[in-house]
């Protein structure tokens, strides 16, 4: 494996993470990595605005945290820069991290990775900035990582020198004791979902996330008996729009804010959804298929390439598909038995997170050689 410890005399190898605010896949990929690298000898520094330190415990890791000012742009450039002094390799995660990390090295050899998570589909002038940034990351970088095929090929499109595939793998959820069934059923009962099915998402509550979907369909749940409960994990700019709505159209749907325990919650699950309108490798996906969860998601970006024939795919924008489709899967506890084992197969076919820490490894000793 990658990186052997320093030869006698030599630091050892020194890797800067640079990420945002932390999405909830991205966060938990650099967590895993901080710690996976720091396994085998690295020195990792994470830059990061404090609330994403906060969340995600790089320390605990055993990465040294830089935080970052999220406000000002040339504050955030001068922190990265104090922090990548003498770095051996600067590795950005999104866009905005990427374009920050490429300002702070400037002037030095220091080579730059970048690694593409998702992409947020954009119109007009907003469109035409997003390619301006993804263009100066793409450029910039020595090694674009995307983690999915489309991600490289975006990457390409926008000048990357060097673009891969690099799947970003997540903590598989600890196996389920055998006495567990207790616990499941006192979460259901707080969550008010003893005699009625319970549904599950979690993602940011912003646009493009297809919450406004998901509630059109929340309307058709309302004719089944027992009336299905929806939970929405997540905070985000549309919270007020959509309590309004729910309060307004009486929707069996409950905004319970961000978790820290969406995998605990998966877990008591009947289905799971995923209703957003672009997604590449999604983290509620890979937490829904290792828990043997089925899954109704919407077949875009890297989903169905991700969870194959394990999950139930419906367009975008679907109301009446998504609705359908559940509504299928709860009458049907046959055909949920059967996604359950499909979704573990899956699961089991995914890069692990050592894999993904030995890939990452290996494209910084390619890129030490070489300078």
């Amino acid at each position: 494996m990658s990186s052997t410890p320093a030869p006698q005399g030599r630091p050892p190898l020194h890797v800067v993470q640079v990420l945002g605010s932390g999405g909830a896949g991205s966060g938990a990929h650099v967590r895993s990595l901080a710690a996976g690298l720091v396994a085998r000898g690295v020195r990792v520094t994470v830059c990061a605005p404090q609330p994403t330190g906060a969340a995600y415990g790089f320390t605990a890791a055993g990465a040294a945290f830089a935080p970052l000012w999220s406000g000002a742009d040339a504050l955030a450039v001068a922190g990265i820069r104090a922090a990548g002094t003498g770095a051996d390799v600067v590795h950005a995660h999104g866009l905005r991290s990427a374009v920050l990390a490429a300002l702070a090295l400037r002037g030095r050899s220091t080579p730059l990775v970048v690694t593409w998570h998702t992409t947020r589909p954009a119109e007009g002038a907003r469109g035409r900035f997003v390619r301006l940034m993804e263009r100066r990351a793409a450029r910039a970088a020595a090694v674009v990582l995307g983690v999915t095929s489309e991600l490289v090929d975006r990457a390409r499109s926008r000048g990357a020198r060097d673009a891969r595939l690099a799947p970003a793998a997540v903590p598989a959820p600890r196996p389920p004791a055998d006495d567990e069934d207790e616990p499941k059923d006192k979460t259901r009962a707080e969550l008010g979902a003893v005699a009625r099915p319970l549904l599950v998402t979690a993602g940011r509550l912003e646009p493009g996330q297809g919450h406004g979907p998901l509630l059109d369909a929340a309307r058709a749940w309302r004719e089944l008996d027992p009336e299905p409960l929806l939970l929405v994990a997540g905070e985000g700019s549309e919270r007020p729009v959509l309590q309004r709505r729910i309060e307004d159209e009486g929707l069996p749907v409950r905004l319970i804010g961000r978790r820290d325990d969406v995998p605990a919650l998966l877990a008591t699950a009947d289905v799971a959804i995923l209703p957003s309108r672009w997604e590449a490798r999604s983290l509620l996906a890979q937490e829904a298929l290792h828990a043997g969860v089925p899954l109704v998601a919407t077949a875009v970006g890297g989903v169905p390439d991700l969870v194959g024939s394990a999950a139930v795919l419906v367009p975008y924008g679907d109301p009446a598909a998504l609705a359908g489709a559940v509504t299928c899967l709860l009458a049907d506890p046959a055909r949920r038995a059967e996604l359950t084992a499909a979704g573990r197969a899956q699961a089991a076919t995914w890069p692990t997170e050592d894999d993904t820490v030995a890939h990452v490894l290996s494209v910084y000793d390619e890129l030490i050689s070489s300078r």
